[in-house]
């Protein structure tokens, strides 16, 4: 079942939203799919008030929906200077490899173009996902050169690969 409807998410959306989030990257239900980080990482993926702060400003928060359910989300933001940043892109498990994630990332680069007026976008992976890189070098992405730590201090510690596209 492939998204019926892409749309910016909205505060009221939230509620529903964050279950999807959590169960596409953190624990025994994330393992349903292949995009998790379950085995790397055992805390909480982000909270509500994090969520919110991804509905304003430079920033857009999209979700796919099949009828009333919400199947995945998408996060793009603008960097300025004509970069956007493609974060929180999920799917839930149970609806993975349905082609929700696709349309999602055509989505965040419409919004990228469309909204923000980039004409690149980038991304971080955690490096150790090989099979995800893979995934987003077969949409356009190409490895850089660059590595950034992880966000927050882990051990064993994280690296996280930069991904690049021009638009």
């Amino acid at each position: 079942m492939q998204a019926s409807l892409i749309r910016p998410a909205g505060a009221a959306d939230l509620p529903q939203l964050h279950p999807v989030i959590e169960r596409a990257y953190r624990g025994d239900s994330a393992r349903r799919g292949w995009t998790h980080e379950a085995d790397l990482l055992f805390d909480p993926r982000t909270d509500s008030a994090t969520l919110a702060a991804l509905l304003d400003g430079d920033s857009r928060l999209l979700i796919a929906l099949g009828g009333d359910a919400i199947l995945g989300c998408v996060n793009i933001a603008s960097r300025g200077g004509g970069l956007a940043y493609l974060g929180l892109l999920c799917v839930d498990p149970t609806r993975q490899a349905q082609g929700i994630g696709k349309q999602l990332i055509a989505a965040a680069e419409a919004t990228a173009r469309d909204t923000f007026g980039a004409d690149r976008i980038e991304m971080t992976v955690i490096d150790r996902r090989a099979e995800l890189i893979a995934w987003y070098v077969r949409h356009g992405y190409a490895r850089a050169a660059e590595t950034r730590p992880f966000p927050v201090p882990v051990d064993p510690p994280l690296t996280m690969a930069v991904l690049v596209k021009s638009l």
